[in-house]
């Protein structure tokens, strides 16, 4: 591995720029920072508009007193490169990421910054990983995606599970499935936002669906992944469930449906486990779903989730149902009250079988809102980790949260109150 940035460029004028700083996700990783970044990290927050910068950083109070402002547009990519070049570390909450988000993280790349940022955008990590990685190795800059709950939770507790399943000597993660026992709490008008963007480009654009169809399309080793040569398989039972993916646990009796962010996810899993060399285990095969019990009304539920979140993903694509659709999701910028987030929580539970046939436990959650306040705190405290470099894996190019922060991003949020506990079970 080429040198990380921080041998290289050991000190800049900012440790951290916060990009987007006026939306809502943006203002909460600011207050954020104020209240846990201290007196020695020199911040600045940037975005748009100068006079809702001084206005947020009034807001911030005495913490941030100091902080400097940059107004700064998402096309401005002499700007953009000018403002990455000051700072160790540039985080970004502006998307679309694929619409707004190309020119920032080019300008890190380029200037052997480290860059982070909230995206669920899959074809936008493809395009990072063919045009910025090659540059980004060689000025040492980490470019670390999905630092929101779009993925850290899948991301870091996946790790915690293989890292203890390999220190239990129980060879490496076979089977693995996330569950989603309880989520409460809204996604953002960003998130909302970039789904619907993708949604359209896929539409229009047959690579594009080929790269979203892919399991492995993440991977800079495609030719070696395990399921390379595979035959999917064809009969009419698996094409059902492909369509309505809708599944009962013959072992627990509980059904589950799908996740809205588990297409996302599972790839961001899968790329960490390639960037490690398939630390996790050639075997390693990785799902996502909710929970729906084991009641009389589950499947039911299950199946209207898989119905319902068809039919939302499919109308985006279309005008019309889109223009329909739009009247009820959040848009962006928009967020709940304080009220809602307070009440906010996540409970997710990774189950995994090894290759030994051992099984394991892990409980990934929260008392956070998962798509604001907890990613908040997520994203803001991935900066910080890499701001201050301290235990890194020191790894250079696109990356993870697991791969460029691994175990020190998992105690700082546990210090934040998050939950990474691993159990050895019996079933």
């Amino acid at each position: 591995m080429l040198a990380w940035q921080s041998d290289r460029m050991p000190d800049r004028e900012l440790d951290i720029v916060l990009y987007g700083a006026t939306g809502f996700v943006g203002a909460l990783t600011a207050a954020h920072l104020a209240r846990h970044a201290g007196t020695g990290v020199r911040i600045a927050l940037a975005g748009r508009s100068r006079p809702k910068l001084e206005a947020l950083r009034a807001e911030l109070g005495a913490a941030a007193s100091s902080w400097e402002l940059v107004a700064v547009d998402a096309t401005d990519a002499p700007g953009l490169r000018a403002l990455a070049a000051r700072t160790r570390v540039l985080a970004t909450t502006v998307g679309p990421y694929a619409t707004h988000g190309k020119d920032v993280a080019r300008a890190c790349a380029e200037s052997g910054t480290h860059y982070a940022d909230l995206t669920g955008e899959l074809l936008f990590v493809r395009w990072s990983l063919d045009e910025l990685d090659a540059a980004a190795r060689e000025t040492g800059a980490a470019i670390v995606h999905a630092c929101g709950f779009d993925s850290i939770p899948s991301d870091l507790g996946v790790l915690v599970t293989a890292q203890q399943v390999a220190a239990d000597g129980e060879g490496t993660l076979a089977e693995t499935t996330l569950l989603v026992r309880s989520l409460k709490g809204g996604f953002s008008g960003g998130t909302v936002d970039s789904a619907r963007q993708q949604a359209i480009t896929a539409r229009a654009d047959a690579d594009a669906r080929r790269v979203l169809g892919d399991t492995y399309a993440l991977s800079p080793r495609r030719g070696e992944e395990p399921s390379s040569g595979r035959k999917r398989p064809t009969g009419v039972l698996d094409r059902l469930r492909r369509l309505v993916p809708v599944d009962r646990d013959a072992e627990t009796g509980r059904w589950s449906g799908p996740f809205v962010m588990a297409a996302f996810n599972t790839r961001i899993v899968r790329l960490s486990n390639t960037l490690t060399d398939w630390s996790y285990g050639r075997d390693l095969s990785y799902r996502e779903a909710t929970d729906f019990g084991s009641g009389p009304m589950s499947p039911v539920l299950a199946g209207g989730m898989a119905v319902g979140l068809g039919g939302v993903l499919a109308g985006m694509a279309f005008r019309p149902t889109r223009a329909v659709i739009d009247r009820f999701l959040p848009q962006p910028g928009e967020g709940p009250s304080v009220e809602t987030q307070a009440a906010g929580r996540f409970r997710l539970e990774i189950r995994t079988t090894t290759t030994t046939g051992a099984r394991y436990r892990t409980k990934v959650g929260a008392d956070y809102d998962p798509g604001y306040g907890g990613t908040a705190v997520m994203l803001g405290e991935t900066v910080l980790a890499l701001a201050l470099a301290e235990g890194l894996p020191r790894r250079a190019g696109v990356c993870t949260p697991a791969t460029a922060l691994g175990e020190v991003l998992v105690e700082r949020l546990r210090a934040q109150g998050f939950t990474f506990d691993v159990e050895r079970t019996t079933a």
